[in-house]
């Protein structure tokens, strides 16, 4: 089960640690960002460090080999060439098939050291003789999933990499993770990265001209959700690193009037599901949250919401992996979403 970052789900300190999300730049730009020196393709082996966004400087005295890091990290360094060795957050689901967050991940092939909130095998971490571990951040210096009672204890272990994921842009995220994959070995010039890279360019474009022409039919109101059992929790766009990029592109969101202490979303109960009007509605996918289906048979003030009556209902990935190849799609399915929206009438609602 999935602990409250950038959506809410029970979890040990739920509300304590309610937490948001998070262009790819140039040589330069990544340089800036603190990129680090390596083993290149074909190069020889030598020092490397790596700064990262919390002014720690990760050093050894050859590139990273075997590299532990959450899941989500993982995710968006596969994505730039780069395979970890082991994992930890949720990889994989009951049934042994892969967690949404695992993306492109083979999980049979990677060692979890903790598969959910509050895990993290320390005997397992040391037995894989760790080179280097890599973690998203909320706020740093708290390294995303590594339990802060024995953080201490862990990152003695070997050199660690935070990666801050909710205040920046999500193209300066991308890059950040471009930039360590790159340190690491990775080739940034691979067609399969260059590719990506294309499709992100053109996605972005593709919702810019969608958020216009929603704009032209009077202007299609997008809410952002987490579900629970016994609340509607509503995302501040503000908070989301995703949200924001969708929103400098045009999107118009929902904007709830009170988030909780830590921000993000605002939490309501259920029979105040309508309190904000919406034309579309972006659904938390994530493992431990209730999807469109369970919401109509469940909660019937779900079910008279006008967006739901029309349809518009589309997931929301607020923890997809910080790549192009992560979020181009995710762009393609939000623009595709607004071209086939209509406005609705807050007076439809269901009695």
């Amino acid at each position: 089960m999935h602990p409250p970052r950038r959506s809410p789900a029970p979890a040990p300190n739920r509300r304590r640690v309610i937490a948001a999300a998070g262009a790819f730049g140039t040589a330069a730009l990544l340089t800036a960002c603190g990129g680090g020196t390596g083993k290149r393709p074909g190069g020889d082996a030598k020092a490397w460090r790596f700064k990262d966004d919390r002014g720690t400087t990760a050093a050894s005295d050859t590139t990273p080999k075997t590299i532990v890091a959450y899941i989500g990290a993982a995710a968006a360094l596969h994505d730039f060439g780069i395979e970890c060795t082991g994992v930890f957050g949720p990889t994989k689901l009951r049934n042994g098939e892969p967690d949404v967050q695992a993306a492109g991940i083979d999980v049979d092939k990677v060692t979890v050291i903790g598969n959910a909130w509050g895990q993290f095998s320390i005997e397992k971490y040391a037995g894989l003789q760790p080179d280097l571990l890599v973690s998203t951040m909320n706020d740093a210096p708290t390294l995303w999933y590594v339990p802060e009672e024995s953080a201490k204890k862990i990152t003695s272990l070997a050199p660690s990499v935070g990666i801050l994921t909710a205040k920046g842009s999500l193209t300066h995220v991308i890059g950040r993770f471009a930039a360590l994959a790159e340190s690491l070995g990775a080739d940034p010039r691979a067609p399969k990265v260059t590719a990506a890279k294309k499709r992100f360019e053109a996605a972005s474009e593709t919702l810019r001209k969608a958020a216009r022409a929603a704009k032209s039919r009077g202007g299609i109101k997008v809410m952002a959700i987490s579900a629970q059992e016994p609340l509607l929790y509503v995302g501040n766009p503000a908070d989301f690193t995703d949200l924001r990029h969708y929103q400098s592109l045009g999107v118009e969101f929902v904007t709830p009037a009170r988030t909780t202490k830590s921000g993000f979303f605002e939490e309501l109960a259920w029979e105040n599901a309508d309190t904000y009007d919406a034309d579309l509605i972006l659904v938390d996918r994530r493992t431990g949250n209730l999807q469109p289906a369970d919401l109509k048979k469940s909660k019937p003030t779900w079910a008279k919401l006008p967006a739901v009556r029309a349809g518009q209902v589309v997931s929301w990935s607020n923890e997809a992996r910080f790549s192009h190849a992560g979020y181009a799609p995710l762009m393609e399915q939000l623009a595709a979403a607004l071209d086939k929206s209509e406005k609705t009438d807050p007076a439809e609602k269901a009695a």
